[in-house]
């Protein structure tokens, strides 16, 4: 038999959501929220075929061909391939038994309580998927980024540096990942919109229990309809094989030196070693590209403690500040540095 309080909000929830004065509480302390910025940066657009969007790379360049005078040439022409990503379709249910919310004193406020973990699940899932999302295992998600920068020996494996570590299950990654229409972004079927949709089914009388009888609850349907597309390879970089225990040895790892590989290695900062840093905080290389590095918590302590070490005599280019949407935050050579939760300490090693 299923037990109630591991789908439905019971009545330990509610009293354990109420203040000192027996009100509902507003502002619930989040224990598991996590800091997963990359949902901040990825622009989303809409697929150009339905669900799914379809790139086209030409693979071969015409050859041109020296001639003389009266000789002929060959006829020649480009090589194209057809790279095509899919979406996945995102879903949550909430049913609030209508007495419990209604005993609350406070049914709004009961249910945007509730509304807020469904919308932080939502967010730690899409987050996840879109650096571990592997569409082998989970055909009904979407592919993410480490599927496809998996194998060194891969047309697209120069784009991995590797780290050098060897434990099994316990590395972890540095992406630095320049954002536009051309290079990578965020997906979503025609017909949707680019995020979360809610839809507020009300007070349905006849909400199934699971015992398989009939009450009233409060229903809420959450749906987000995304996906990912990486059109061309070279504007992503990944540091793999970060041994997480000699990271917190303290300096076992080369991390300015695997950083420095992984910058110049990617293209946007081929074309704007100085990057240009605008008002919102993105950082622009080539055109119309939005350049981020992302790692966790670990490692961004990792590579606070190696700049904060390094002596005042050191040629070392050391993490400086800045500001993105009136947030402070650290960048290496002008690329700001964000962490997320969603990159774990357990990764396998690439090969």
């Amino acid at each position: 038999m299923a037990i109630l309080g591991q789908t439905f909000p019971d009545l330990l929830d509610m009293y354990a959501t109420r203040d000192g004065k027996g009100n509902i509480e507003s502002k619930i302390i989040e224990m598991l929220m996590q800091t997963n910025c990359i949902l901040e940066d990825i622009p989303w657009m809409q697929c150009n075929s339905k669900d799914t969007h379809k790139t086209t790379m030409r693979t071969g360049i015409p050859e041109p061909t020296w001639r003389r005078f009266y000789q002929g040439v060959q006829p020649a022409k480009s090589s194209y391939t057809q790279i095509t990503d899919a979406t996945g379709m995102l879903e949550a249910r909430s049913q609030i038994d209508a007495a419990l919310a209604k005993i609350s004193g406070d049914v709004a406020q009961f249910r945007l309580n509730e509304s807020q973990g469904f919308l932080e699940g939502l967010s730690q899932e899409v987050a996840n998927t879109l650096f571990y999302g592997d569409t082998a295992g989970n055909p009904e998600s979407f592919l993410g980024f480490a599927p496809r920068f998996s194998d060194k020996t891969a047309e697209n494996g120069q784009q991995i540096i590797d780290a050098g570590g060897t434990t099994a299950n316990a590395n972890t990654s540095i992406w630095i990942v320049s954002w536009g229409e051309n290079s990578c972004h965020g997906l979503y079927p025609e017909g949707t919109v680019g995020g979360i949709e809610r839809q507020d089914a009300g007070e349905n009388p006849s909400a199934i229990a699971p015992d398989g009888k009939l009450f009233r609850a409060y229903e809420e349907i959450w749906n987000w309809a995304c996906g990912l597309t990486v059109r061309d390879w070279r504007y992503v970089t990944r540091i793999a094989n970060i041994d997480v225990n000699n990271l917190k040895d303290g300096s076992k790892v080369d991390l300015y030196g695997f950083l420095r590989k992984a910058f110049y290695q990617n293209k946007s900062t081929l074309y704007s070693p100085s990057h240009k840093t605008y008002s919102d905080g993105n950082v622009q290389g080539t055109p119309s590209t939005r350049t981020v590095i992302y790692c966790n918590r670990d490692v961004m302590e990792s590579l606070d403690a190696l700049a904060s070490n390094a002596g005042t005599t050191d040629n070392f280019v050391r993490l400086t500040p800045m500001e993105i949407q009136g947030k402070e935050v650290l960048s290496y050579r002008g690329i700001p540095i964000r962490v997320c939760d969603a990159l774990v300490n357990t990764e396998s090693k690439v090969v």
